[in-house]
């Protein structure tokens, strides 16, 4: 049987898990919400 509070004990997050959120507040990430609020932008400055 696995004894969880013994292997918490032991567990050591990965560099590359920690070090994400920084990588990922770095980046510039455009996702769906962003380019359809450029679009629609650009859409009311063509009337």
């Amino acid at each position: 049987m696995i004894d969880f509070d013994e292997e918490l004990k032991k567990y050591q997050p990965s560099a590359e898990v920690e070090n994400i959120e920084e990588i990922v507040n770095r980046q510039d990430l455009t996702d769906m919400t962003d380019i359809m609020r450029e679009m629609m932008k650009e859409g009311k400055g063509h009337k």
